[in-house]
């Protein structure tokens, strides 16, 4: 199975990107909603993270995702050692999925995962794909994606890495200034195309 790690900024286009593979017949595994699942289920990523942060389950027994946040994203200190916490687990379990992905007999994958690198995530992959947009562009995307306002959606945009970091880091480009949706959907399956024309002919997970 061919895995492709798609990473970039929020507001960049990603989503599409990932559908136009799923059309392509690859399957999509999304690191945040892995790490969702785990919270929800796994006892010992809990655990872990309660001795860090303190109580964070609910009466009813859910995980409370929003005291978390509220910790870490305000303390940088505290964001690092939740990703110290969560980032290896997260990718066992990627990893875990893609294997069961590849039993199922699907031949295309995607990762998908801002923290693509800093993951190590980067390691399940075949080869990357950095999808970026100008930063006003994702700024009134966010604004009309989440129902939020332009100052809030332009801190999130400056607290992300900046375009170079991605572009730097990826083997593939794909800078969404499309003129419309559509556009961009056949500029991205264009690329997904090319991109499995010239996969590694093994067509096997990394080790």
């Amino acid at each position: 199975m061919f895995v492709i790690g798609i990473t970039g900024p929020t507001g960049a286009g990603k989503t599409t990107v990932l559908k136009e593979l799923e059309r392509l017949g690859g399957c999509v595994l999304d690191a945040d909603a892995v790490y969702h699942d785990l919270l929800a289920e796994d006892r010992k990523l809990r655990q872990a993270l309660e001795d860090r942060f303190g109580p964070l389950t609910r009466e009813d027994g859910s995980f409370d995702r929003k005291k978390l946040g509220a910790v870490v994203f305000q303390d940088s200190k505290a964001l690092a050692d939740l990703n110290a916490i969560a980032h290896g687990r997260v990718v066992e379990e990627m990893a875990r999925r893609l294997e069961q992905a590849q039993r199922q007999g699907f031949s295309l994958a995607a990762v998908d995962a801002i923290a693509l690198f800093e993951s190590s995530a980067d390691r399940l992959c075949h080869t990357t794909l950095a999808v970026t947009a100008p930063p006003e562009v994702r700024i009134r995307r966010i604004m009309a994606r989440e129902g939020i306002s332009e100052g809030y959606a332009r801190a999130r945009v400056e607290a992300q890495h900046p375009d170079s970091f991605f572009l730097e880091r990826c083997r593939y480009a794909l800078v969404n200034e499309a003129e419309s949706a559509e556009a961009f959907a056949r500029q991205a399956r264009a690329l997904l195309e090319r991109i499995c024309q010239e996969q590694d002919p093994e067509n096997r997970i990394p080790d």
